[in-house]
C-alpha cells in the first residue's frame, strides 16, 4: 500500500510559511551510503515528516511550532547538506537535520565551524562512532565523531554501549566525557550532565539507536539496553535548560513497512527537543 507523500514537516498543524518567519529550518537528509548492517536510512527522513503529520501542535508544556518550522528540499549529498546548513546558518536560524545515515552531521558540523561558530557537539547514540576509518572509509557512519575530533569540537556522549577496543583507548587519551547507557540505566540521569567548561553553544546529534530497542526497533543497528524515552527527555531538558543549541539531527532511523510507531517516535523526538528549545529562549529572554 503506498502511503500519501508529505512534503513539510507539522504539515496538518501549521501553514507554508516563508523561511525568514520561521526558527527551525527542517533540512531532509537521505543520505545512505556505508551503512554495515541493517539498510533503509534513506527512507527515514520521508518516513518522519509523513509521521509528524499526526503530531499534536501541543507538545505537553507549550506549542513549539508557533516559533515557525520550515521545511527545506531534500539535501542528498554531504556537500548539499553542507550548503543548507550554512544557509540557515547565515539566517540565524536552527537547521534540523533529518538522517539519512550518521554521516549527514558532518556536513552539519563542517559549516556551522566554517561559519565561524565556537561550539560543543553532544551525540546520543548506541555506538562511539569514533574509528578513524571503517571497511576503509574515514567518512564512514561509524567514524563521524572522529571527524568531529579533527575539527577540534569538544565532545559529549551520551547513551554509548557498543566500542571497539581502539575507541575504548581513544575516549580515556583524549578524556572524551560520557554517560554510558549502562551507567544511566542504574544510576539515572546525573545532576550535572555537562562539563562546567563544556562550550556554552552546542549541537545535538541524536542516532535513535541511542534509544533502547524496544521503544526504536527501526534503525540499522540495533543495541539492548539503551536509554528509555524519559531518561531521553530528561538528558534534552538538562542540555537545553543549560545551553544553547544551534543546530541539531535526528538520524538512523530505517523505517519499516508498518511499523508506524518508530517513525512517529522520531518525529516526536524531534519536536519535544523543539519545545525544550523554544522554552528555554522564553526563559532566558525574561
Amino acid at each position: 500500500m503506498d502511503h500519501p507523500r508529505a512534503n513539510r514537516f507539522l504539515d496538518s498543524e501549521i501553514p507554508n510559511l516563508a523561511p525568514e518567519q520561521c526558527l527551525f529550518q527542517v533540512i531532509p537528509a537521505p543520505y545512505e551510503k556505508t551503512v554495515s548492517y541493517g539498510g533503509g536510512t534513506a527512507q527515514g527522513p520521508e518516513a518522519i515528516i509523513l509521521a509528524s503529520g499526526q503530531l499534536e501542535a501541543y507538545d505537553g508544556a507549550s506549542c513549539p511550532c508557533e516559533q515557525g518550522i520550515h521545511t527545506l528540499p531534500p539535501a542528498a549529498t554531504l556537500e548539499a547538506i553542507e550548503t543548507a546548513v550554512a544557509h540557515v546558518a547565515a539566517m540565524g536560524r536552527i537547521p534540523v537535520l533529518l538522517g539519512g545515515e550518521h554521516t549527514v552531521t558532518y556536513g552539519a558540523l563542517k559549516a556551522l565551524r566554517d561559519a565561524g561558530e565556537t561550539f560543543g557537539v553532544i551525540q546520543f547514540d548506541a555506538h562511539a562512532d569514533l574509528r578513524d576509518t571503517y571497511e576503509g572509509d574515514p567518512f564512514s557512519h561509524a567514524c563521524v565523531m572522529r571527524r568531529a575530533l579533527d575539527m577540534n569540537l569538544p565532545l559529549l556522549q551520551i547513551g554509548v554501549r557498543a566500542l571497539s577496543p581502539p575507541e575504548v583507548e581513544l575516549r580515556k587519551s583524549r578524556a572524551i566525557p560520557h554517560y554510558d547507557a549502562d551507567r544511566i540505566g542504574r544510576h539515572g540521569v546525573p545532576g550535572q550532565l555537562l562539563p562546567a567548561d563544556f562550550p556554552q553553544k552546542v549541537y545535538i546529534t541524536f542516532d535513535v539507536d541511542g534509544l533502547d530497542p524496544s521503544i526504536m526497533p527501526a534503525t540499522g543497528t540495533p543495541e539492548p539496553g539503551g536509554l528509555t524515552w524519559w531518561q531521553a527527555m530528561d538528558c534534552l531538558a538538562a542540555i537545553t535548560a543549560s545551553r544553547t543549541v544551534i543546530g541539531f539531527d535526528v538520524v538512523e532511523l530505517a523505517p519499516i513497512d508498518s511499523l508506524h510507531a518508530a517513525d512517529f517516535t522520531a518525529a516526536r523526538l524531534i519536536y519535544n527537543l523543539m519545545g525544550y528549545i523554544t522554552r528555554a529562549m522564553a526563559a532566558n529572554d525574561h
